[in-house]
């Protein structure tokens, strides 16, 4: 029996060049960077970026401001084009 909250065993792995079937990056192409499985999610590389906003920091020495970076997309928006 499958443990709830899984998405079992992906077809997508890490390095795999992806095309995004659905949403709003549809028709995109990227490498895979990471995959995590118990999520049934992957990072890809170039495609669904996001907006973070990040507040100054002077002790750690961080600047605030607005961040884009790659957001998971769901393993069933994506489909191996090159393993």
């Amino acid at each position: 029996m499958r443990e709830e909250g899984t998405a079992g065993r992906g077809h997508v792995r890490k390095e795999d060049t992806v095309l995004v079937i659905a949403g709003k990056d549809r028709g995109k192409r990227g490498r895979v960077l990471r995959v995590v499985p118990r999520e049934g999610k992957a990072y890809v590389e170039g495609v669904h970026f996001v907006k973070r906003h990040t507040r100054p920091n002077p002790a750690k020495n961080i600047k605030g401001g607005i961040v884009e970076r790659e957001a998971p997309i769901h393993l069933s928006n994506l489909k191996v084009v090159c393993p």
